[in-house]
């Protein structure tokens, strides 16, 4: 199993207004919890993972898939590059981001 460390993004979309039952606050509070315990907050729903190997990733992500609702909740992970972000290409073919 590599050991390679790498820094990625991890931003999400919970939609708080479908669920009459709040369920959807409930979500949000819930990822946005883990989040900070994991990563650090760049913005509102955009989180840094710094320096982490592939297990640890998986690992994150298999505890995000235990909050979503996959019907309405959107959850990304980019990879940032040593050079770091850029503008532009959306999606690099060679190394796309991971949707859960």
């Amino acid at each position: 199993m590599s050991k390679t460390k790498k820094d990625y993004l991890i931003c999400y979309d919970i939609d708080v207004f479908v669920d009459e039952d709040t369920n959807g606050i409930k979500r949000l509070r819930q990822i946005a919890s883990y989040l900070e315990k994991v990563s650090f907050r760049i913005q509102n729903s955009i989180f840094l993972l710094p320096k982490a190997t592939q297990p640890e990733l998986n690992s994150i992500i298999k505890e995000l898939k235990e909050f979503l609702d996959k019907e309405q909740d959107d959850i990304r992970i980019y990879t940032v590059k040593k050079s770091g972000l850029k503008a532009g290409i959306a999606v690099d073919l060679t190394q796309p981001f991971i949707l859960i």
